[in-house]
C-alpha cells in the first residue's frame, strides 16, 4: 500500500501534527494518518495553514494535508502567514484536476496550479508515479531548511493498484442530546477596543499572546509590547487558527485576541471545540464592525450573538462581558479553556503607529519568548 510508503516518510521526518482535509481520492491515506500522527481537521484550508503556524511557532514539525483546490482558498494565508513571518510548511496535496478527472469544477485552478505556485515563488514537487514518493522528503525538508511552505502535488495514479486501507474505526455515534438554556441582555457597550485591550495586557504574566490584523496589534503594542506577543500583520480570520495551533503543542496558556470581523469569517470554532485545549483562551473584541479598515458594520452590529455561535460550535466555556471589570474579572479567572470571552466594545480606533518590527523579528523574539 502506498499510502503507508507516505506515512512511513512523515513519520521519519518528524512530521509530529497534521492539519487535515480530506480528498476522496487519498481517502485511505486519511484513515491510516489518523492512527499514526495527531491531527487536527481543519474545515477551510486556509485556517490549517493558521493552525500549523501556530505549532511550528511552539516548535512543533507540522505538515497540511488536503486536496490540491485547497490551495486555491489558502493562497493568501501562505503568502501573509507562512511567507511573511518565514515559517516552515510541507504540504502534502492531493493534485486535482488532470489526471482521470471526472468533475469540471476541479480543472480551472488545479490544472494550471504549477504555474500559479511558480509566480508566487513557492516551491513544489510533481510526483506522478507511485516511485517518486520518496520526493516527499525533499518537500520536507526544503520547508524547514528555508522556513518556507513547500507543496507535494501527489498525482491520483500514485494510489491505484496499492490495495485497499483499513479505515480508521467505525463512524462515532450521532446519538446525543442537544440543548442549551441561554439567555444574554447586550447592552450599549461603554468600552473601545483599546480600552479593553488595556484590561487585558494589564493582566498579562507569562501567557502567549497572538494579536489579530491591524489595529487591535498596534494598540496591544502600545499599551504592553513583550516578547511573547505575536502580531498578526496580515491572514485575515488567521488569528484564532494560529493561537489554537500554538496551544496544542504546548503547555503554556495561549490567550489569543480576535475581533468579530474575523471570527465570523473563520471556521475553526469547531474544531476548537472538539480539541478542548485546556490552555487556549479566546477573547473576541466585538464592536460590531470591521475596525481595521472604517468601522464597516459587521453581522454581529445587530443580528448574530458570537458567544451563542462559539457555544454551538462546541466551546462550552463561554462568558459575555460589557465592562473593564468584568473583564479584569474574568482575566484573572483560573477556569480551563477553552475558554471563549464574548467583549462588547463600541467602535472607534485610537490613533497609533504601525508596529516597527519587522516580521522576523516578530518570529524570532516570541519563539525564544517560548
Amino acid at each position: 500500500m502506498h499510502e503507508t510508503d507516505l506515512i512511513s516518510i512523515l513519520s521519519e521526518q518528524k512530521i509530529d501534527l497534521a492539519a487535515t482535509l480530506p480528498c476522496d481520492r487519498t481517502k485511505d491515506l486519511c484513515s491510516l494518518l489518523t492512527a499514526h500522527i495527531p491531527e487536527i481537521p481543519v474545515n477551510r484550508e486556509e485556517d490549517g495553514v493558521g493552525v500549523c503556524a501556530g505549532a511550528a511557532l511552539g516548535g512543533s514539525r507540522p505538515a497540511l494535508v488536503i486536496q490540491s483546490s485547497g490551495l486555491g482558498n489558502s493562497l493568501n494565508a501562505l503568502m501573509s502567514l507562512t511567507m511573511t513571518y518565514r515559517l516552515p510548511l510541507p504540504i502534502i496535496a492531493s493534485w486535482r484536476g488532470f489526471y482521470h478527472e471526472a468533475i469540471p469544477a476541479q480543472v480551472p485552478f488545479n490544472r494550471p496550479l504549477p504555474a500559479v505556485l511558480d509566480a508566487l515563488g513557492i516551491p513544489y514537487q510533481i510526483i506522478r508515479e507511485a516511485g517518486e514518493l520518496g520526493l516527499v522528503n525533499q518537500v520536507i525538508q526544503e520547508a524547514f531548511e528555508d522556513h518556507t511552505p513547500s507543496v507535494a502535488l501527489i498525482s491520483p495514479k500514485v494510489w491505484e493498484g496499492g490495495g485497499e486501507c483499513a479505515t480508521s474505526g467505525p463512524f462515532p455515534s450521532r446519538g446525543r442530546t442537544s440543548a442549551i438554556c441561554y439567555q444574554r441582555k447586550i447592552r450599549e457597550p461603554v468600552m473601545t477596543r483599546s480600552d479593553a485591550i488595556g484590561v487585558i495586557s494589564g493582566a498579562l504574566t507569562d501567557q502567549a499572546v497572538v494579536a489579530n490584523i491591524g489595529m487591535p496589534s498596534k494598540e496591544l503594542y502600545v499599551h504592553h509590547d513583550r516578547p511573547q506577543n505575536f502580531y498578526m500583520l496580515g491572514s485575515y480570520t488567521q488569528a484564532t487558527p494560529v493561537g489554537f495551533g500554538l496551544a496544542s503543542v504546548t503547555d503554556r496558556d495561549v490567550w489569543v485576541i480576535d475581533g468579530d470581523g474575523s471570527m465570523l469569517g473563520t471556521g475553526i470554532l469547531p474544531a476548537v471545540g472538539a480539541a478542548h485545549p485546556p490552555n487556549l483562551r479566546i477573547f473576541c473584541l466585538d464592536n460590531g464592525a470591521f475596525g481595521s479598515t472604517g468601522n464597516q458594520p459587521t453581522y454581529a452590529a445587530t443580528g448574530v450573538d458570537i458567544e451563542l455561535m462559539a457555544r454551538a460550535a462546541g466551546i462550552i466555556s463561554t462568558v459575555k462581558v460589557q465592562g473593564p471589570e468584568e473583564l479584569a474579572a474574568v482575566c484573572s479567572d483560573q477556569v480551563d479553556g477553552p475558554l471563549f470571552v464574548h467583549v462588547l466594545i463600541r467602535p472607534g480606533n485610537t490613533q497609533v503607529p504601525n508596529i516597527p518590527l519587522s516580521p522576523e523579528a516578530i518570529r524570532d523574539r516570541f519563539i525564544g519568548a517560548l
